[in-house]
């Protein structure tokens, strides 16, 4: 594999980055999307359960937030209502709205990166070939000589490793932020529907403690 990496030459460095990068997006992004991580089963129903009849306390504020992404989405309303009981419903579905964002932008965190690997990294293999092949040719025509089609296929060869690692940087890295995409956008229409209907249940609140 060294040797390969070696006979390749320089344009392959960056691919190499690229495959090192691409990997540690995918492992940190599986990892941090799991469900407890951003929206765990029953944490809606546990927080409208803590605030029946009134606001709960800091302490408890403070353990949804750090709890996960749709637990610090909850607790903005809370944070929101303690700091303005008399707050407007627009105003109070402005600040669910922007802990919403917020979270949204969380969850895409590090995608950005993966998709441009993945738009990247088959043409950083062709520039690593057409680099490659523009040696080959320039050596073979200062040597003076007929070329010698056994060495002139090997060099080939060599030049287009760059064009098949390139691929197989690329076709991982669109697969997987395709699906983290999907996974993403999933969690953002449930994480709207969870704050539209606890939205309701904190006017509903508000009007229990004037």
């Amino acid at each position: 594999m060294f040797s390969i990496i070696q006979a390749a030459g320089w344009p392959i460095w960056p691919l190499l980055g690229c495959s090192v990068v691409a990997l540690a997006v995918i492992i940190e992004r599986l990892l941090s999307l799991r469900i407890h991580l951003v929206a765990p089963v029953g944490l809606l129903n546990e927080a409208i359960q803590a605030s029946q009849q009134s606001l709960p306390t800091q302490d408890v504020v403070m353990k949804f937030s750090a709890h996960s992404v749709l637990g610090g989405v909850l607790a903005s309303g809370w944070q929101t209502l303690q700091a303005e009981p008399r707050i407007s419903d627009d105003d109070l579905r402005a600040s669910m709205e922007a802990a919403g964002r917020q979270a949204a932008h969380t969850l895409d965190k590090h995608l950005g990166a993966l998709a441009t690997i993945a738009s990247a990294a088959p043409l950083l293999g062709l520039l690593g070939t057409v680099v490659g092949m523009i040696e080959i040719f320039g050596a073979q025509s200062a040597q003076g000589a007929a070329a010698n089609p056994v060495q002139l296929a090997h060099g080939i060869s060599i030049a287009l490793y760059n064009t098949a690692f390139g691929l197989i940087v690329a076709i991982p890295a669109l697969m997987f932020w395709r699906y983290l995409r999907a996974r993403v956008d999933a969690y953002v229409l449930g994480l709207e529907l969870d704050a539209d209907r606890f939205l309701r249940h904190l006017l509903i609140l508000r009007s229990k403690l004037r």
